[in-house]
């Protein structure tokens, strides 16, 4: 008995798509001009998945404009700052979903996730990016309240009477 594969029938491990790979593993990266590039960027509370691919220059964040999303002028600034620094502003579509956190730690966890995402799409970015300190996660938190206290550092006021 020969034991004979059929070699157009994919084997197991090449029929996994990215939305069936288990956690932990990050997607395959896009080659340029076909598919999307994938990244996650967090910010305090907030997390941020980005998708990147060639295009006209379309940019959403949660089905809607950067304008209408973000109010104040830094954060709008803020979320372009990749694609300028690895001159790709107007030649990539950006597709973002962010949820937590509050504006500014939403618009740095978009930067951190459209970074990560233009790095794996194009290995060629990653110095300029470094160099601009994009790739970079700011581990920054807000500290826990502590017990006897009324927040993280400040004491009740002290009575001497």
């Amino acid at each position: 008995m020969t034991n004979v594969s059929d070699e157009s029938t994919p084997t197991p491990a090449e029929s996994v798509t990215p939305a069936a790979q288990p956690a932990g593993q990050a997607p395959a990266a896009a080659k340029p001009g076909t598919g999307f590039s994938f990244g996650t960027g967090r910010r305090k509370r907030a997390v941020a998945r980005v998708r990147v691919r060639p295009g006209g220059g379309d940019f959403v964040v949660n089905g809607r404009k950067p304008d209408v999303h973000f109010c104040e002028e830094k954060d709008r600034k803020a979320i372009f700052k990749p694609l300028e620094v690895t001159d790709t502003l107007g030649k990539m579509d950006v597709s973002v979903t962010v949820n937590g956190g509050g504006f500014t730690g939403q618009a740095g966890a978009i930067v951190l996730g459209l970074a990560r995402a233009l790095k794996r799409l194009d290995t060629a970015y990653e110095p300029s990016l470094r160099s601009a300190n994009l790739l970079t996660r700011d581990s920054r938190m807000v500290e826990r309240k502590k017990y006897g206290q009324s927040g993280a550092r400040r004491r009740f006021q002290f009575s001497k009477r």
